[in-house]
């Protein structure tokens, strides 16, 4: 049997409630049907659903332990599966107890095979198969972390963006989401009674970004921060003084600098990226 929350053979986990479940199943990881599932149900705003992932179904005769985990549930299935047969077997066995499903992945197989009049592999998990885009990935993973928060001033000249801020302007989570697109960011954090690396002055504009927000969000994210380290939320790193002295002496090298800045406030992470990653591509383009 399997686990629906671990993705491994286990005992059923059923929904004691009422809430409504997406279930989805891949023959891969499972992680473009799960986006897209939020996706959607965002748009209901209910945060009540609850998304099942179950990954790596690569046996036909799974798919009826499968169903008899759904039927018990006021549910949908969503499901990427490449494998003709296994896709088959879970059309039908789905119809056969009334439970609605939606084909993530063939739409866009079928019309990506008309663009390019050629018939797709029907290999599971090629987006994530270890090729060379693979290592690229890894690499700025690992160079982000290696860099992360100004540890080493040195890798400022050989990342591709720098991004600068004062402390939790969401410089880590950034240079994180911008190394799973394969980009090599360092990020250095601006605090007035540290004189910034002369490497910062030696970049190509495009390549540093600076990240700013508004006083009073950043003021409850650094006493919330506090408090998750069980310190009194009263310390001067989050009173609003000394955040009101930070931004201001970040602005002002910022512009000295002659960097692009970003206000953070209230956007994800995502959104942040999207604009970065415009800036970064279009100063590569005209240095190209």
């Amino acid at each position: 049997m399997w686990n629906w929350e671990k993705g491994v053979k286990g005992e059923f986990i059923i929904s004691k409630d009422a809430k409504p479940v997406i279930f989805i199943v891949s023959d891969s990881i499972g992680e473009t049907a799960e986006l897209v599932a939020r996706a959607a149900a965002i748009q209901f705003n209910h945060g009540g659903v609850e998304i099942r992932r179950l990954s790596y179904v690569n046996d036909p005769n799974e798919i009826p332990e499968i169903m008899e985990v759904a039927v018990n549930s006021n549910c949908v299935i969503a499901y990427t599966l490449v494998i003709p047969e296994l896709k088959q077997v879970l059309v039908r066995e789905a119809a056969r107890y009334g439970i609605p499903t939606v084909d993530v992945l063939t739409p866009m197989m079928e019309a990506v095979s008309q663009l390019v009049d050629r018939s797709p592999k029907l290999e599971p998990g090629l987006v994530r198969k270890m090729d060379s885009e693979y290592y690229r990935k890894v690499e700025a993973i690992e160079f982000a972390v290696k860099y992360d928060d100004g540890k080493d001033p040195r890798g400022i000249l050989r990342a591709d963006l720098v991004v600068i801020g004062i402390s939790r302007t969401s410089k880590t989570p950034l240079c994180m989401y911008l190394a799973n697109k394969q980009i090599k960011s360092a990020n250095m954090p601006l605090v007035p009674e540290v004189s910034p690396p002369d490497e910062l002055f030696r970049l190509p504009k495009h390549k540093l970004i600076g990240l700013t927000i508004r006083p009073q969000q950043l003021h409850e994210i650094r006493r919330e921060r506090l408090n998750t380290l069980g310190l009194t939320s009263e310390a001067d790193y989050a009173s609003l003084k000394r955040i009101l002295k930070e931004l201001e002496y970040a602005e002002n090298f910022m512009k000295k600098i002659g960097c692009p800045i970003i206000d953070v406030t209230n956007k994800a992470v995502e959104e942040t990226a999207s604009r970065v990653l415009e800036i970064y591509l279009r100063g590569e383009r005209h240095v190209k």
